[in-house]
């Protein structure tokens, strides 16, 4: 996995995880890697993954079973959407459209 330095690494692999729910590959209540296989297959510090699993954990995108692992939240795709809605239309849209009149494009003609 290749990261950018902008933006810290355990939320990289966080995003990356709800990617991949969105994707089907993890599915509600299946069971996800563990913070130790997940940090073997990217090449990190599992304690980075920890704190990303936290993270998504936090947000209610996936929960911990004692003994079981971590798993995907029933409602996990509900969750990651409305997050990654509002953050388009207040962070991405809003910067698309002042791109655009800096250049002086249209944003109606664009969407056509």
């Amino acid at each position: 996995m290749e990261f950018d330095n902008n933006k810290p690494i355990y939320l990289q692999i966080a995003d990356g995880i709800c990617e991949q729910i969105l994707q089907g590959r993890f599915k509600a209540e299946g069971r996800i890697p563990s913070v130790r296989e997940w940090a073997a297959a990217i090449g990190v510090n599992p304690n980075t993954v920890a704190r990303s699993y936290d993270t998504l954990s936090d947000r209610g995108i996936i929960y911990n079973t004692r003994g079981i692992g971590y798993s995907v939240s029933i409602d996990a795709i509900d969750l990651i959407l409305a997050e990654e809605r509002k953050k388009f239309t207040e962070e991405e849209v809003p910067a698309f459209i002042r791109r655009a009149q800096l250049l002086g494009l249209d944003p109606k003609e664009l969407i056509k």
